[in-house]
């Protein structure tokens, strides 16, 4: 923005950033590695400052001894450089250097700047960060460093950092590399250059496009194509960074769906070369911008660039088209322009191509000094101002990222004057004398201010400031990040130090003379490095993951997740689980939850339902097609396409298959007259599209390559001419339905219907969700039996970002499990002590060893796990997800792992080798195949046993742990639960007369009468030998009285639980021999001995409710009721509905005595209408022989006979009393009732 007339102050504020140059093409022909310096004359050196004559810089030729054998300083301090000019630009691809010949003279470290034109410098940059090469440590050694990123450039310039203790600066250097040419175009901002098609009309289905840049203007149009059917590309530079656009078109809408908009790099308007790339085929693209690559495809359904006439270079075409208002065109400088193959630059030189827009068209490029200005925290820059004015204007631009900092400051004649960034805002502090102080903030409205992050600009119109009749004026200004104390008074402003660059200074409406600065002839400055820029955008390239957003300030950045689904510096790491069956192994239920199966890897998570059974892990996708959705008006020649889509993406999906132990989805197709596959042999109606987007013509029920449904392979068909229901083309419905279980086929996500065109024609098509078990990569395993056995795989790869994640069990007490070098770095994880997991890694800056100390030994055989994360911020190390320890990365150095050798698994080399079980080991989000590669190496054997160890615990309630080979089990039969942990209650409903019986004494031990007593009683199961009984059991009812539980015997001895009038519970016990049957709620009369006292007074209403948990001792009757498939001597009376017993049930009218159980009328009516007399024939048959065993029994009890104790959970202190009624009595202060010798009865 200009300023009015009389302006006093202006401040212009610009953003600036750094990207490293891109590498140019290096020779096919040759390597580029040519002798650059050795070649050049004297005069093509020159240095800060000399010693003497004989230390001249053209001596400082590497292992020359000319003159005193190198070059050195006047003095050895930081402000001290060497240059060589190379004669015309070059492509530089290392350096190496040398101390002064024969002298304690030499440089340990320094920095590299280059320059097209021996101003506006350039840092080399590595890993993200103004690079410090090391240097010597004597005076003939040759240290050499080949760039990482080769540099195209005329002049370098080396900056001493560090230097001999005994000596000072003595260099020698040699700079390699080779020759390099390019077309170079001048682009005044107002021409453009015109490729025109062979074609008026192209479309196009490939594209490769590659041109470098520079510029100082953070807008402009780089090139542009269109077409009128609303297909373009546009690359262009706005606010600094780059914008690509592109539409390839779209069905929906028109176009307005098939935009693409990507941004790469940031603060480009540099002034220095910018490499770009842009690779396209069909909808894939590659962007590439200073070797930075971004990989995406675009949007929309169309493959072909459908382009009018011309693709236009340096600006948009004069076609004044919608899409192309409104934009600057390109001022700058272009080379290497190329279009499929065609050079662009070369065939504007040889005016080939249409340039008439262009006022003066020049093939060199024309650069622009703006001499800019680089402060640190330690720095400032001293520049005089005029006397006696009363007014001065004073300009500058701007880019730092720190959101404070102080700009300028000023004395006055009586004051002083301030000027800050604070918070992102420009403030403007005047104090003066006799005045209370002034404070103006700029976005006040006293200035204009356009934030930091866009090209800027402030101006602010400067006030006089008054006191009685003195005006003050200033007498010089300084912008530092800092103040010197030589220009500011004790009360010198308490401000953060500016951080950033400053360039085109103005005081005066004249541009200062920097270069006098830098020669020491006005002014003053210290720790300021003249023309050059060295800021760095840390968030370009973005080291954020997975859509994290990154920040910065000048020393760093930071991440963040929130919303991600990932965590970490770099929000690498996935918050979730990789699959349902981690989820089981955590102890979860069936329930919604998100997954990530590939962890750090490009899916992002999604949210599946994991059905959690006793012995699968169901893993179920649903999708968005209605049950029962009707088709009609399709036919063979435009047949109805039905588009499925998933609550994931085809990626993520596969994912979930691939590793998938089986997948299945169940389809149906109901019909009246119409038809399906028709036969094996003819064109089928309708088919359905997988995974693959391939075409598959068989049906549920039936398997690739043959062309049926499930009646057709089974042969059931309603019509055995046809192998599908539906071909028979009947008028009545039909339905062919079945599962899909190719799961490489799988998910249906289109299907084709062909038939419902005609009179009476319907159908209506069901796809059930997508359904798998099993997760082989968290399952697969490798158990190593040597310590010399060990896998290998391919190299890892993790230069920036590496994380490892495994499950490990060993009884040994250390062990390497797996380790991946390179020529200096390397990365290891292993067991260094049984308590201690070590994770090391190098990546060039020295090894760095992390430790985690478990309070437990880790070899307990007993699966652990270990994570590991390294990223450019920190490294990570996790054990159990309980233990950790964190080591921040260094803020320089080396940030790359570079590995070269094979990724050892098990050994490392031998020593220290690993002897247990690895298990799910995955790098960067890919699994391992541990199982496969075990499957051919000596040593090592796939798979492993044991998981019991480690997940035994998630089986509650008594179940019992049942190893498999690829996990374990739950085993509930011995519980009153169920589920895969055995946490589900097992309940049932119980109505008027129901009745669950268990018959605690096994046939085959009741018609052994012919066997001796001693026999009988060596076979008789342990629940008819109780010397203790444990009973639980939950209920729920609203009625009362009534019979919970009834234990009996054939001789009066009985156990009863009952619920009395005022809800109070009633144990009663009379014992004299074993319990021979259990019964739940009621028991039928020939059971045993029945109490008519319990039954007059509890039986009536009876009970009516909710019973669940029901176990006695080892058995678990009203689970057994409801599983039973008929192996086990349960039964029930009535009506008995399985029930989760979660809410209190209706109440019921008392039952009356024809159909209560309990009832000892003669007159009793069987419940399933058996014949009485049948009934009273078996019964007199059961009770004699029933007789006949008790007997028997009794009578070994007689003979064998000792005394028995009674164990019961529900008195605490029974253990010192020495019965249970003793038990009973002690514990229970309320107890009054009086007990006799065989009876006793407890209340609750």
């Amino acid at each position: 923005m200009e300023p009015p007339a009389g302006t006093g102050l202006k401040l212009l504020l610009w953003i600036l950033s750094h990207i490293s140059i891109s590498q140019a093409a290096s020779p096919s022909s040759q390597k580029c590695d040519e002798a650059l310096v050795t070649p050049l004359p004297h005069n093509a050196f020159t240095s800060s400052s000399v010693f003497t004559s004989g230390y001249a810089p053209g001596y400082a030729k590497l292992n020359k001894r000319g003159g005193a054998g190198g070059w050195s300083p006047l003095d050895s301090d930081h402000y001290q450089w060497l240059q060589v000019d190379l004669g015309s630009r070059k492509q530089v691809t290392a350096i190496a250097t040398q101390g002064r010949y024969s002298s304690s003279d030499w440089t340990t470290r320094y920095r590299l700047l280059y320059s097209d034109t021996g101003r506006n410098w350039k840092p080399y940059h590595q890993d993200g960060n103004i690079w410090a090469f090391a240097g010597n440590s004597n005076t003939e050694s040759v240290v050499r460093h080949d760039l990482q990123n080769p540099t195209v450039a005329r002049y370098l310039r080396i900056i001493p950092l560090d230097w001999s203790e005994e000596g000072r600066i003595g260099l020698r250097f040699e700079i390699y590399g080779c020759p390099y040419w390019a077309d170079v175009i001048n682009f005044d901002g107002q021409g453009v250059i015109s490729y025109r098609f062979k074609m008026k009309k192209m479309k196009i289905l490939k594209d490769v496009i590659a041109l470098k840049f520079k510029t100082s203007e953070s807008e402009g149009v780089i090139l542009h194509g269109e077409g009128q059917q609303g297909d373009y590309i546009t690359l262009e530079l706005r606010r600094g960074r780059l914008l690509l656009q592109i539409n390839l078109g779209s069905n929906q809408y028109g176009s307005i769906l098939g935009h693409t908009s990507v941004t790469s790099g940031s603060l480009l308007d540099d002034h220095h070369w910018h490499s770009v790339v842009i690779e396209r085929y069909r909808r894939n693209v590659n962007f590439t911008l200073d070797q930075h690559t971004q990989h995406f495809r675009t949007n929309g359904e169309f493959d072909h660039l459908d382009l009018d006439y011309e693709l236009t270079f340096g600006g948009m075409p004069y076609s004044g088209k919608p899409v192309s208002g409104g934009r600057r065109n390109f001022k700058g400088c272009m080379e290497s322009i190329n279009y499929n193959g065609e050079n662009i630059t070369d065939l504007a030189r040889r005016k080939k191509l249409d340039t008439s827009s262009f006022r003066n068209l020049t093939f060199s490029c024309v650069d622009t000094h703006t001499f800019p200005v680089f402060f640190n925290d330690t720095s400032f820059l001293q520049l005089p101002g005029r006397r006696d004015h009363n007014m001065v204007s004073v300009g500058f631009q701007f880019r730092t990222w720190n959101p404070s900092g102080l700009l300028l400051f000023s004395s006055l004649a009586d004051g002083m004057l301030e000027l800050a960034l604070n918070n992102g805002k420009v403030t403007a502090h005047i104090n003066v004398t006799q005045q209370k102080n002034m404070h103006v903030d700029i976005s006040s409205g006293e200035l204009t201010f356009f934030p930091h992050t866009d090209s800027m600009a402030v101006t602010w119109r400067s006030h006089k400031i008054s006191s009685h009749s003195s005006t003050y004026l200033i007498i010089y200004l300084m912008f530092n990040g800092g103040c010197d104390d030589n220009f500011l008074t004790r009360a010198s402003p308490i401000q953060r130090s500016f951080q950033g660059c400053m360039q085109l200074i103005q005081v005066d409406d004249q541009l200062a003379d920097l270069t006098a600065v830098e020669q020491g002839r006005m002014g003053a400055f210290e720790n300021v490095s003249l023309d050059m820029c060295a800021i760095i955008d840390r968030c370009m390239p973005n080291h954020c993951e997975h859509g994290g957003r990154c920040s910065q300030t000048w020393d760093g950045f930071t991440c963040t997740c929130d919303g991600t689904g990932y965590t970490g510096a770099t929000c690498h790491t996935s918050v979730y689980e990789q699959s349902c069956e981690a989820y089981k192994h955590l102890g979860r239920s069936s329930d919604s939850y998100w997954i990530d199966p590939d962890g750090s890897g490009p899916l992002g998570p999604f949210k599946v339902i994991c059905n959690m059974t006793e012995d699968k892990v169901w893993t179920t996708v649903v999708n968005n097609l209605p049950a029962q959705t009707a088709v009609t008006g399709s036919s063979r020649e435009r047949r109805t396409v039905l588009q499925l889509n998933y609550s994931a993406s085809m990626e993520q999906v596969t994912a979930i298959t691939n590793s998938a132990e089986h997948c299945e989805q169940h389809v149906a197709y109901a019909c009246r007259m119409s038809r399906l596959l028709n036969t094996p042999d003819g064109t089928p109606y309708t088919w359905w599209v997988g995974r693959g987007n391939e075409k598959h013509f068989y049906w549920g029920g039936s398997v690739p390559g043959i062309q049926k449904c499930a009646c057709g392979i089974e042969r059931n068909c309603t019509d055995s001419k046809y192998y599908c229901n539906c071909d028979a083309d009947q008028k009545q419905w039909r339905d062919d339905s079945g599962l899909l279980v190719y799961k490489d086929h799988l998910p249906v996500s289109q299907v084709a219907v062909g038939d419902t065109n005609r009179p009476g024609s319907e159908a209506k098509l069901t796809v059930g969700p997508f359904r798998c078990y099993g997760d082989r990569s968290y399952w697969n395993a490798a158990s190593f039996n040597t310590p010399s056995s060990y896998l290998h795989f391919s190299t890892f790869q993790g230069e920036t970002s590496a994380d490892i994640s495994f499950y490990f069990k060993t009884s040994a007490p250390y062990g390497v499990f797996l380790e991946n070098l390179g020529n200096t770095d390397f990365i290891r994880l292993e067991l260094k002590s049984p308590t201690v997991v070590s994770f090391s890694f190098d990546v060039g800056n020295g090894p760095v060893e992390l430790n985690v100390h478990s309070p437990i030994p880790l070899n307990d055989d007993q699966w652990h796990r270990v994570s590991a994360e390294r990223n450019t911020k920190e490294a990570i190390l996790q054990l159990d997800q309980k233990y950790k320890e964190v080591r921040p990365a260094p803020t320089q150095g080396h940030t790359r792992l570079e590995l070269y050798s094979q990724l050892y698994v098990g050994s490392a080399g031998g020593q220290r080798g690993f002897l247990g079980c690895i298990r799910s080991l995955k790098m960067n989000g890919v699994t391992l195949d541990l199982e496969e590669r075990a499957l051919v190496t000596p040593g090592v054997k796939p798979g492993c046993s044991g998981h019991c160890t480690s997940f035994g615990m998630y089986c509650r309630n008594g179940g019992k742990c049942v190893e498999k080979y690829n996990g374990y089990s739950c085993d509930c039969s011995t519980t009153a639960y169920d589920g895969p942990f055995c946490s589900k209650d097992v309940g049932g409903f119980f109505e008027a007369g129901t009745l669950v019986k268990y018959n605690l004494v096994p046939e085959v031990v009741a018609a052994a009468s012919s066997l001796d007593e001693k026999s009988v009683i060596h076979n008789l199961p342990v629940e008819t030998n109780l010397t203790r009984e444990d009973l639980t059991f939950s209920f729920s009812t609203s009625t009362s009285p009534s019979l919970l539980v009834y234990v009996s015997t054939k001789t009066q001895d009985y156990m009863a639980v009952v619920l009395r009038h005022n809800g109070r519970i009633l144990v009663t016990l009379q014992k004299r021999s074993n319990f021979r049957c259990l019964s739940v709620s009621l028991l039928l009369a020939e059971t045993g001995y029945i109490d008519p006292v319990i039954i007059e007074k509890y039986n009536t209403p009876g009970f009516v409710g909710c019973l669940s948990r029901v176990q006695f001792n080892s058995i678990a009757p009203l689970k057994a009721a409801l599983r039973s498939r008929g192996s086990v001597p349960v039964s029930h009376q009535g009506k008995l509905v399985e029930s989760n017993c979660g809410a209190s049930p209706l109440t019921i009218p008392p039952m009356s005595a024809a159909t209560d159980p309990w009832h000892l009328d003669a007159e009793r009516v069987i419940p399933d209408g058996v014949n009485r007399n049948s009934a009273i024939i078996g019964g007199i048959i059961a009770v004699v022989i029933f007789t006949i065993l008790c007997t028997l029994v009794f009578l070994i009890r007689y003979m064998f006979r000792h005394k028995g104790t009674y164990h019961t959970n529900e008195a605490k202190g029974g253990e010192s009393s020495e019965s249970a009624d003793a038990a009973i009595i002690g514990t229970e202060a309320n107890f009054t009732e009086t007990i006799d010798e065989s009876k006793k009865e407890w209340f609750i």
